[in-house]
């Protein structure tokens, strides 16, 4: 506009009137008296339609218009003051007719303004529309925006029209539309943007004003829409809900906050909650369904459609962002177009009386005007950015609980996990650059207005200058897209493999292959840093052209100036340099915009791919409603396969069909589709062909136990409220009451990730009372009964399935013969086929696949009658009921004995084992900064960065310096340079310049990049050489956290935000000495206002920080709760508890966003008062320039010191924006370091005079003395005192209770916990005084949970590659699994997908098996090796064993009593005691023994199940 107006000729006379004053003054009355008689006609109707004014409305809007009400007093005020002043003024000198217009213009605003105000409190204005009363109707809006444009016409006519054309003007003429601008602004922000929000607001009010409206109206002034929003928890909304117009403005609202993070240490409870607008519970319902329509189905979304609906749920703010930086651009763009009018004004060229005070206004408020609007700019886009990101994290984990199993195959945890960390956060940071590509077109367009009016022709040489550095740009940016999209598939593999790694912990240190998948690790690393590097170098380049764009635009359009001969004068100079300096900041920028651009819509086509991603079938069950059929499950001619391009289908010719309350038994070899039968009652395997109903609701217990972290009463609620009397009887079925009582805090215990902290027989217990209690119609057990000891498994059976369960439909996989004989039906499974089905005795007459299996059974039975000297069976079944009642009497005295002791035990310590996430608290110490930038090559390369940025800066201000000097102030001044000479030198000063940041930017990058390898190395390998106690206690979400969230911040962010904030620190420092060079006295304001600047930043830095710091702790539960829920989708869907998870989500969610958003709000809060503050000092250092006498000092280097003012609230600003965000992203290398210091396992390997020989051990006798072991110092001890010695080459079985301290025995003497006291020997050698992985090398596991890693299968045999190929064939041949991977198409290097989830669970621990057959060690260990497979198979795997360690010393622990009856000696555990040891034959003798009785126990069910057959 301004350009516009100064150009327009002004000959003709109508053309002339409308900038005469006394068309302004008339307009304004004219507008004001249509607003009073709106006024009057409304009061009138009012009066004739409605008598009385309902009491709560007018509360609510005398509340609501508060500060309206004072602004309109206030311009009335200011109108009535204004025209007493100018009748005092004017009576002397007449009454001309514009001055009887201005002042009946004044009269008429007074009163106008004067009546609002009264309407507004009086409360019955017509301002608030009839139906809600709660905004301004269409008139007041649009007379708004009317008076907003003639305010600012008559703004613009007064500074630019009349300025030019010399024509004075009177101060309060000027200020009265100042004023008139602001008021007229304020009120139509208040009509268009505030009230729309209230609306909102209303209408999540309707019901509860609706219900109890009557408290709305009980005279509390401060009840009001916002207030009653939320109503859920103690948080409150956060004050920006309701903050009025000046706590916006000034964002007075978050000031509380800060204030507390003054006086204590910020924990979540104080960050308030989220507006509504703001939560991902009031934006994603809308955003949902928007996508729906647009897309037909979620999983038809293209990145188009997705980017479309995002911009859709934030129109709003990108619409008044889009504003705030429109009038941001125009305010920023004043300075530079003033500035030549300034230096001829110092040099004398004075147009009008006041100039320079109109000047120093006029920069003034532009300054304002420009502050206030990038502040607000820069907040709603981060606003808008977190609900982005929130959107998205929402419809990754939605997606996530709908995908089917194939597709989740392809995609791993550690991959969805990406999505959420880093592509949708890189969406939300975008948010940041949106409008940044349309500016930086709007800003070249005015800077060449700027030189056009200043320099001519040349511009256009500016312009072909600028163009020539974007085009450059063009193929940097497709570099930097292709490396970034390699980059993220790189970290995607990276993070996938830490992820798997991080779950197997446990299995790699007792095989002690930690370090071989470390440097597994190591190489993904690399090869991320391959793209990593190749990323970083180009952005340095990128850097490069954009930092020297600038000057090459300058040396561009002044050599042209010269060529051409257009004279070059200080003023023009100095307007051209503060333009190309406003213009460098876009081109600045246009790297980074060019950059994210790319890295957005890399992330935002994974997102879309990943959203596209085929969902389980809605088609495979045709799900009936409870009650309206007989039959609960049916499968009519059903073939099924979890890969539909395959062949084979995983199940063929099913057909079953299964009535209400029947109890179904499905057995069969391992690997025969016992478990995808299940699968397919759920819905989870794709259907091929046929019909499958089923009628009611579902339970599910999985065969590997999912248990979330948190409490066990939580996982056994498992969403449903407390019904107390059910929950005891279902702990009661699932006998976990002895279990609670010796936990310290019972069911309040807190379970570790996975349920590290509870054996595998609890957790399956804690999954089956979860199953219990849901109260569902049919139960679905996939063979839950083999992890649990065989009394547990009798109880479980006895009182869950025959009695909890007596009247429900339960299909239950078991691999014990005994459970089968109760069952209605058995289905007998082979090679994915049901090959017989019918009832047992049927069975055994008919079957030869179910004889296979029942003989298996019966030869191990027959090993216990001959171990039990030939006594008839017959003699225990006269036991029976004696045996029931004795082993459980026996068990409840001993279990309150040893609770007795634990209670005794005063001086025991208690405490959960997870605790919550450790957080540095305070200042981040200088030690960290140090310890990042001295740890590439000890901080060498900083001073030399340091210096090129000094040289840059220095060659920077001496080129604008020389240009300044060197050019005369007006034409007719005699240049002191030749104009060649005048070039040479700028241009070698703009090269040299150039150069600097070249050095630099490569210098940085290097710096960066080394520093963030090396962190990555030292982080890694301190946690691999944690000990297990650290993985027990740290979820993996803390740790995934720092390798990718984290690990990102290193490898891109830090750097450049330590050079950041160094590089303005000393552009800051060149600013200072160019203006103290003019005007020394700046520093009478300028020290006072640095010192100001400082106790700000330093009141506001403890809350930023701890805010930080919360975002950090907030993000590790929403992976976590992630992680668990991409683990336990089968078992969530299975009870159909995805809202719930959903929601749990969403809560986290939010729970993240909360200090983000605060942290966004707090950083406004301080950059705008500095912003003022900087805005004061160069108002100040302006006045004294217009000052001082002319002659004094040279107006082109004032002009000089001007120019880089314009820069100092910027600057500034950024310095301690750089400083503050500094110090926020610095919080990743506190947690990188924290974890560079995990206090390690003790050494892998010891000097060589510490090694055992290399035959150790040769003869393999264990000797346990006194052993007392504790999982943390805070926990109770689990064995308490256990002495005993383990014969070389013998077999010994270890029996106990769930939770009697087996699997701890065995941890400990692979020293995955270190005992508390005590010692372990083997072969005289105590297994602590030697290196770990000599100890671990040298023994043999198979372990509880069957582990199979990502990889193909002789990687998965043979990690350490240490055998042949025909070894690894002899193994498998041995392990019965040489037939299975030969039928593969890759043989040994056939795919293994995570988890080795493509493989069954008995086949699996085969693999385990498999692993022991090729190390042959003198001491094997099998924990609950066989609990996977069926009783063939177990005596299959037992008779392998026997026959491959027959010289061995082999120590099983086992729940199958058969597994043990063959062993050579038998240690019973209880409560981590020793309470029998000797040989299985002495126990048997005597009955009294806990042995006997649970051999009496397990004979006598399967005895029964043999007789009851045989009766059938």
């Amino acid at each position: 506009m301004l350009f516009v107006l100064s150009s327009i000729s002004l000959t003709n006379f109508s053309t002339d009137f409308l900038l005469k004053p006394i068309f302004l003054h008339g307009l304004s009355s004219i507008l004001h008296l249509v607003l009073l008689v709106g006024v009057l006609v409304s009061c009138v109707w009012k009066k004739i339609t409605t008598c009385v004014v309902n009491e709560s409305e007018k509360k609510y809007s005398n509340t609501l218009f508060k500060v309206t009400k004072f602004c309109s007093f206030g311009f009335s005020s200011f109108n009535f003051v204004l025209f007493l002043f100018n009748c005092f003024y004017w009576y002397t000198s007449g009454w001309p007719e514009e001055k009887v217009v201005t002042l009946f213009d004044l009269a008429v605003k007074t009163v106008a303004w004067c009546v609002v105000c009264v309407c507004f409190h009086k409360g019955f204005f017509f301002f608030l529309s009839s139906c809600q009363r709660r905004r301004f109707p269409f008139f007041f809006r649009a007379w708004c925006v009317f008076y907003l444009f003639v305010s600012c016409y008559c703004f613009v006519v007064d500074i630019v029209v009349l300025y030019e054309f010399h024509v004075a003007l009177t101060a309060q003429c000027m200020v009265s539309d100042v004023v008139s601008v602001c008021v007229s602004l304020f009120f139509c922000y208040v009509g268009y943007f505030v009230k729309s929000r209230s609306e909102e607001g209303d209408r999540t009010l309707q019901e509860p004003l609706l219900n109890g409206g009557s408290h709305v109206g009980n005279g509390d002034d401060k009840v009001n829409a916002l207030d009653l929003k939320e109503t859920k928890g103690s948080d409150t909304v956060t004050p920006f809900s309701n903050a009025g117009i000046l706590s916006l403005l000034t964002f007075a609202w978050v000031g509380p906050l800060i204030a507390v993070g003054n006086k204590k240490t910020l924990d979540l409870e104080d960050v308030p909650q989220l507006d509504s607008g703001d939560s991902v519970f009031g934006a994603f319902p809308t955003f949902r369904d928007k996508l729906d329509a647009d897309c037909g189905a979620i999983n038809r979304v293209t990145t188009l459609k997705l980017v479309k609906s995002l911009i859709i749920s934030g129109w709003k703010e990108i619409l008044f962002t889009a504003f705030l930086a429109l009038i941001n651009t125009f305010a920023s763009y004043v300075g530079p177009y003033l500035i030549d009018s300034f230096v001829q004004y110092l040099d004398g060229q004075r147009l009008y009386e006041n100039q320079g005070y109109a000047l120093v206004s006029a920069f003034f408020f532009a300054k304002l005007v420009e502050c206030f609007t990038q502040r607000h700019w820069f907040f709603r886009l981060q606003q808008l950015g977190l609900r982005i990101r929130a959107l998205l994290v929402t419809m990754i984990y939605n997606k996530a609980l709908t995908l089917s199993c194939q597709s989740r195959q392809g995609h791993t945890s550690g991959e969805i996990i990406n999505f959420m960390t880093v592509d949708a956060e890189r969406v939300g940071v975008f948010s940041w650059y949106m409008h940044d590509l349309w500016l930086v077109v709007l800003q070249v367009t005015l800077a060449l207005l700027i030189l056009y009016k200043n320099l001519g022709v040349a511009s256009v040489a500016a312009f072909a200058a600028t163009i020539i550095v974007m085009l450059a740009n063009v193929p940097l940016g497709s570099l930097q897209e292709k490396f970034q999209s390699k980059l993220m598939e790189s970290k995607d593999t990276r993070m996938k493999t830490t992820s798997e790694i991080l779950r197997n912990m446990r299995i790699l240190k007792l095989q002690g292959w930690e370090m071989k998948f470390l440097s597994k690790i190591t190489e993904l690393r690399n090869n991320e840093q391959n793209w990593l590097k190749k990323f970083l170098y180009t952005s340095a380049m990128t850097t490069f052209v954009f930092w020297g764009a600038p000057t090459f635009v300058s040396v561009a359009t002044f050599g042209t100036c010269m060529l051409i001969g257009i004279p070059l004068e200080s003023g023009k100079i100095l307007s051209a340099l503060a333009t190309f300096r406003i213009l460098q900041e876009p081109i600045y920028n246009l790297p980074d915009v060019i950059s994210m651009i790319a890295q957005t819509k890399v992330s935002l086509d994974r997102i879309a791919s990943y959203l596209r991603l085929n969902d389980l079938q809605s088609d495979v069950v045709e799900n009936l409603p409870p009650g309206s059929s007989d039959t609960a499950i049916e499968v009519v001619d059903g073939n099924f396969s979890w890969d539909l391009s395959s062949t084979n289908p995983t199940l063929q010719n099913i057909n079953v069909r299964v009535s209400h309350g029947m109890k179904v038994a499905v057995c069969g070899t391992v690997g025969s589709g016992k478990s995808t039968l299940l699968s397919c009652v759920l819905g989870e395997v794709p259907k091929i062909s046929g019909i499958l109903k089923v009628c009611g609701t579902k339970a599910y217990v999985a065969q590997s136990p999912w248990i979330q972290s948190g409490k066990i009463e939580d996982n056994i609620l498992f969403g449903k409220d407390m019904d107390r009397e059910r929950y005891e009887k279902v702990l009661e079925a699932c006998s976990l009451k002895k279990d609670l009582e010796i936990l310290s805090f019972g069911d309040q215990t807190v379970i570790g990730e996975r349920g590290i902290n509870l054996s595998g027989g609890q957790k399956q217990r804690i999954q089956i009372a979860r199953a219990l209690y849901q109260d569902a119609d049919m139960y679905l057990f996939d063979d839950p009964f083999s992890a649990v000891d065989a009394h547990t498994g009798s109880h479980l059976f006895k009182e869950c399935l025959l009695g909890y369960l007596s009247s429900k439909t339960v299909v239950y996989i078991t691999h014990q013969v005994e459970f089968l004989p109760t069952a209605d039906l058995i289905l007998v499974m082979k090679d994915g086929k049901i090959t017989q089905s019918g009832k047992y005795a049927d069975l055994l007459n008919i079957g030869t696949d179910f004889m296979e299996l029942v003989g298996a059974h019966r030869e191990a039975l027959s090993t216990l009658e001959t171990l039990d000297g030939g006594k008839e069976s017959n003699e225990i079944n006269t036991l029976e009921q004696d045996v029931s009642i004795s082993v459980s009497v026996a068990h409840d005295v001993k279990e309150k004995e040893t609770i007795k002791d634990e209670q005794n035990d005063k001086g025991e310590p208690k405490g959960q084992l997870v605790q919550e996430e450790e957080r540095e608290k305070g200042k981040v110490g200088f030690s960290v900064y140090w310890k990042y930038i001295t740890t590439a090559y000890g901080g060498a390369l900083v001073p030399f960065i340091l210096l090129a940025q000094i040289l840059f800066q220095f060659l920077q201000i001496g080129s604008n310096y020389w240009m300044a000097w060197a050019t005369p102030i007006s034409a007719d001044v005699e240049a002191p340079v030749e104009g060649t000479t005048l070039i040479e030198v700028y241009v070698a000063l703009a090269i040299g310049s150039a150069l600097c940041i070249l050095v630099r930017a490569l210098l940085l990058v290097t710096a960066g990049y080394k520093t963030a390898t090396i962190l990555f190395n030292k982080m890694h390998l301190s946690i691999f050489r944690a000990p297990m106690s650290f993985f027990d206690s740290t979820p993996s979400g803390r740790i995934l956290n720092r390798a990718s969230t984290d690990q990102s911040a290193v490898d891109t962010d830090i750097p450049y935000q330590i050079g950041s904030f160094a590089f303005s620190l000393i552009q800051l420092f060149g600013i200072i000495v160019v203006m103290s060079q003019v005007a020394w006295q700046v520093f009478i304001v300028f020290i006072p206002v640095i010192a100001i600047s400082i106790w700000y930043q330093r009141f506001y830095l403890p809350s930023a920080r701890e805010l930080s710091r919360l975002v950090g702790v907030c993000k590790a539960p929403i992976i976590q709760h992630f992680a668990e829920t991409i683990s336990g989708t089968t078992t969530i869907r299975s009870f159909g508890q995805q809202s719930r998870f959903h929601e749990t989500n969403m809560k986290l969610t939010d729970g993240y966003s909360r200090p983000k958003f605060n942290i966004a709000a707090a950083m406004e809060w301080l950059c705008i008062r500095l912003d003022m503050l900087s805005s004061i000092t160069f108002a100040f250092s302006l006045i004294f320039l217009i000052s001082i006498p002319q002659g004094i000092i040279n107006p082109g280097i004032a002009g000089l010191a001007v120019t880089y003012g314009l820069n100092l609230n910027m600057i500034q600003a950024w310095v301690i924006w750089n400083l503050c965000n500094l110090e926020n992203k610095i919080i990743s290398v506190e947690r990188m370091l924290q974890y560079t210091n995990i206090p390690s396992e003790p050494p892998l390997v010891l000097e060589e005079e510490n090694r055992p020989d290399p035959s150790w051990p040769s003869y393999g006798e264990v000797d346990v003395r006194n052993l007392q072991v504790r999982y943390a110092p805070h926990l109770p001890l689990v064995l308490r005192g256990l002495t005993c010695t383990f014969r070389g080459g013998l077999r010994t079985g270890i029996v106990g209770r769930t939770g009697s301290g087996k699997s701890t025995l065995i941890q400990t003497l692979f020293r995955l916990v270190e005992p508390t006291a005590g010692e372990v020997i083997i072969d005289g050698i105590n297994i602590s005084t030697i290196g770990l992985h000599d100890l671990r090398s040298r023994l043999s596991i198979i372990p509880q949970d069957p582990t199979m890693f990502e990889g193909t299968v002789r990687s998965n045999l043979d990690p350490l590659e240490e055998y042949t190929d025909e070894q690894i064939w002899e193994a498998l041949d041995k392990c019965q699994l040489g037939d299975e991977v030969r039928k593969k198409e890759g043989k040994l290097d056939s795919a293994v997908s995570e988890n080795g989830d493509n493989w069954s669970m008995g086949q699996r621990q085969l693999v385990c098996l498999g692993r022991v057959l090729l190390k042959k060690s003198k001491i094997l260990v099998l924990d609950e090796a066989t609990a996977s497979v069926d009783t063939a198979t177990d005596n299959l795997i037992q008779q392998t064993l026997k026959q491959h360690f027959s010289d061995s010393t082999v120590i099983t622990i086992a729940h199958r009593i058969t597994s043990v009856l063959d062993s050579d000696m038998v240690l019973l555990l209880s409560q981590g005691r020793i309470e029998e040891y000797d040989s299985p034959t002495t126990l048997l003798e005597d009955k009294s023994s806990s042995f006997a009785k649970l051999v009496a126990e397990y004979t006598m069910r399967s005895n029964s199940s043999f007789e009851k057959s045989v009766h059938q």
